[in-house]
């Protein structure tokens, strides 16, 4: 793909990585309470293995209805307690990556003019470089959330159908520690080292673009501009990375011992399953993508805005 230059906030003011970590924690609240219940439904089908016998549920839609009918409204957003706590130091600390990313981009690239704004290029390296700080807090709040969605696919919901994320986190760290809460951190950032290239990077060519078509100056940037690149740079991300987010929603709700790192699970995966397997919960995934990330991004450009 051809460098396109992207206009994007100045970097050199002392308050813009303040006022990213700010925007990304008010779009991460978004996105939670628009995808979380695609979400559970997405992790849900991923974990189930062939060996368990027919799957209770035909897709996602049938899915999602039956957990509510047997769950009600709290086992739709079963599992949201992990990311909602964590949702707002994990976004505020995406962008804060993201624009530290593009500070760090500019620091070592000596020949260019850095009142210039960077190219597609540039802001792809330094959305995958926002995943580096991030991943510390995404992978145990993932641990976490992952093993209690999972709960109703092991024990059909029964006793211990209302246990609190902190339960949960309790019960991991006696069984294994501090490393069992933070099982699968490689796989998280396997996972979001691309994801977040292709996220930021893809945002901010469809911003442009759209920007472009309708002839409106980015620093004028429309509701409606936010909400269909954000939702784009979703489902693209999503598209790149799901293959990888399967196995680690596998290796993280295995049991201890069970696999010995993500080629186990994938070597696992596709001798029982086949290569299929791989895009387990691809329709939750998909459904979820463009809404939730819309939300982001909306929130994020509000907050701002407002700033």
């Amino acid at each position: 793909m051809k460098d396109a230059k992207v206009t994007v906030s100045p970097s050199g003011k002392e308050d813009e990585g303040l006022k990213n970590f700010v925007a990304g924690g008010v779009g991460g609240v978004f996105a939670i309470a628009v995808g979380h219940p695609f979400d559970l439904v997405k992790v849900r089908m991923q974990t189930l293995s062939a060996s368990s016998g027919p799957p209770p549920f035909t897709g996602t839609f049938d899915c999602l209805l039956k957990t509510a009918r047997a769950e009600g409204i709290r086992g739709v957003y079963r599992g949201v307690t992990a990311p909602l706590v964590a949702v707002t130091p994990i976004f505020a600390v995406n962008f804060w990556g993201y624009e530290m990313g593009q500070q760090f981009v500019r620091y070592f690239d000596k020949e260019s003019d850095h009142n210039k704004p960077l190219t597609l290029t540039q802001l792809i390296i330094a959305g995958s470089l926002s995943s580096l700080p991030t991943t510390l807090i995404t992978a145990p709040s993932e641990r976490i959330k992952c093993v209690m969605q999972v709960q109703a696919n092991l024990d059909k919901g029964a006793a211990t159908a209302n246990r609190s994320m902190m339960s949960f986190a309790k019960e991991i760290y006696k069984e294994s520690g501090i490393r069992g809460i933070f099982k699968g951190t490689g796989a998280t950032l396997l996972r979001d080292a691309p994801g977040c290239a292709v996220y930021f990077g893809s945002y901010e060519f469809f911003k442009k673009e759209l920007c472009r078509l309708q002839s409106v100056d980015p620093s004028e940037l429309s509701p409606g501009i936010s909400l269909t690149a954000g939702g784009l740079a979703g489902m693209f991300m999503w598209s790149v990375v799901l293959p990888i987010d399967v196995l680690k929603s596998r290796f993280q709700t295995s049991p201890e011992g069970m696999y010995k790192g993500m080629g186990d699970v994938y070597r696992h995966l596709i001798r029982e399953e086949g290569y299929g397997a791989l895009f387990k919960g691809v329709g939750p995934a998909m459904i979820r993508a463009f809404p939730a990330n819309a939300a982001v991004f909306l929130g994020v450009e509000i907050t701002k805005r407002a700033w």
